[in-house]
């Protein structure tokens, strides 16, 4: 492994493990703020990476960040939605906190990467340097904090979009809804993983998220 890419995966490191637990450490802060007690009782409103990793999660970031980007996911977050003041959109912002987060920590890294260039710290053909721990900082911040508030996004159990779906559905669907994703949406979840590590050309998730990674570059960076 050559220098470039060793310093690529230091850099990348602290990028993911932020971007983790703060993504989680919402999940459980959101909860926690709406009177639900399960997030504390289980450790879990903490700003602590190691208590927000999941094993699988962090292995497919690292994966998928070698290829330049990083989806993947997070322990989740044990809440109690019966517990909260308003058990119905409390839990809603509570789900709806980890992506938002991400979009927040990307947001951060594009504006000090904007304004570095802004101020001729930093020159637009250095963004792309590898050899440069900043711009693999900055880039990746980015890359890695969107994918995770995208890939999350996808309605399937456990992810944080089937829980977003089920919110706007009728009471009776909501409860079909939920009780089909734990029976069958995370092993549909899984074999789409699988299947498109094995077979590329079935790679839905990539089919889906790669287009859309030269337009998110372009919003937050500006070109």
């Amino acid at each position: 492994m050559g220098d470039v890419s060793m310093l690529f995966i230091v850099c990348v490191i602290p990028v993911i493990l932020i971007s983790v637990a703060l993504h989680e450490f919402a999940h459980a802060k959101m909860a926690d703020l709406a009177g639900d007690p399960t997030p504390r009782f289980y450790g879990r409103v903490t700003l602590n990476p190691l208590a927000h990793l999941d094993p699988l999660g962090t292995v497919m970031i690292v994966i998928t960040v070698l290829s330049g980007f990083g989806i993947g996911w997070g322990k989740p977050v044990p809440v109690n939605p019966s517990r909260m003041k308003n058990p119905r959109w409390d839990h809603f912002a509570s789900v709806a906190a980890g992506p938002l987060s991400n979009v927040l920590q990307a947001t951060v890294y594009a504006v000090i990467a904007r304004l570095m260039m802004a101020t001729g710290v930093l020159a637009p053909q250095q963004l792309f340097d590898l050899s440069n721990p900043l711009s693999i900082i900055l880039v990746m911040g980015v890359m890695i904090n969107i994918g995770l508030a995208l890939f999350n996004m996808i309605p399937l159990g456990p992810l944080d979009g089937h829980w977003i779906v089920g919110a706007f559905l009728p009471e009776r669907q909501r409860i079909q809804w939920y009780a089909w994703n734990r029976n069958y949406g995370g092993i549909l979840f899984l074999s789409l993983i699988i299947l498109g590590q094995i077979f590329p050309n079935f790679d839905v998730i990539g089919m889906v998220f790669t287009p859309l990674y030269p337009r998110i570059f372009q919003f937050f960076f500006g070109f």
